[in-house]
């Protein structure tokens, strides 16, 4: 079992790395790998919409998304880590994820995903949904904890002290690898869902 972690915060030894150190610690506990790679202080353009893609297999701008994309497709599960900023996430880590999410064509059904969020005060459950939409349009399940998956603090170092948020980490760690586990008996045993070919639709309409 493999998970990959990203962390997408420009401070590769700030809060939200100390939340993604206590899911490393307990998903190691549970026998899964992790992988953790920082993105935040990369150069990362966002998608153009050129669909390049679709020729290439890969990304048309050749920087750590094209990296991620073979690390993603090996995982078991997928973290991804934000601080808050305006009640959203990190930038960077948007423009990342849209274009590995767009870019990458294997199927990513039933790898498990999830989000975490690490803020001052408020903006965690806001950029919480906006991470996990990435996942929901993918086939991909989403892991619980036993609280949103947000934790706080301001200063470097301040969410060593949130007990509860990095409870919420370990108990989010413990069921990603629980379910991560169990899919790959199910998958095992009974096979990946069936898929009907896509019906794609819009609203624009040719009898108008």
């Amino acid at each position: 079992m493999k998970v990959l972690i990203i962390n997408g915060s420009p401070h590769a030894n700030g809060n939200t790395a100390i939340a993604v150190n206590e899911l490393v610690k307990t998903f190691e506990a549970q026998g899964v790998e992790a992988e953790v790679c920082h993105i935040g202080n990369k150069d990362i353009r966002g998608c153009i919409a050129c669909r390049k893609c679709a020729e290439l297999g890969h990304c048309v701008f050749n920087d750590v998304v094209n990296e991620l994309a073979p690390e993603f497709e090996a995982a078991d599960g997928l973290v991804v880590a934000s601080p808050v900023y305006y009640a959203s996430a990190n930038a960077t880590l948007i423009a990342c994820l849209d274009r590995l999410f767009f870019s990458t064509h294997f199927d990513k059904t039933m790898k498990i995903g999830a989000s975490v969020a690490v803020a001052r005060r408020g903006g965690c459950s806001a950029t919480f949904d906006e991470l996990n939409k990435y996942f929901t349009i993918s086939n991909m399940p989403i892991a619980s904890s036993q609280y949103w998956n947000s934790v706080h603090g301001r200063e470097i170092g301040e969410a060593a002290k949130d007990a509860e948020g990095l409870q919420t980490m370990r108990t989010l760690a413990k069921n990603m690898s629980f379910l991560m586990k169990s899919i790959a008996l199910g998958k095992e045993k009974y096979g990946l869902p069936e898929k009907e070919p896509w019906q794609s639709t819009h609203f624009i309409r040719e009898d108008l």
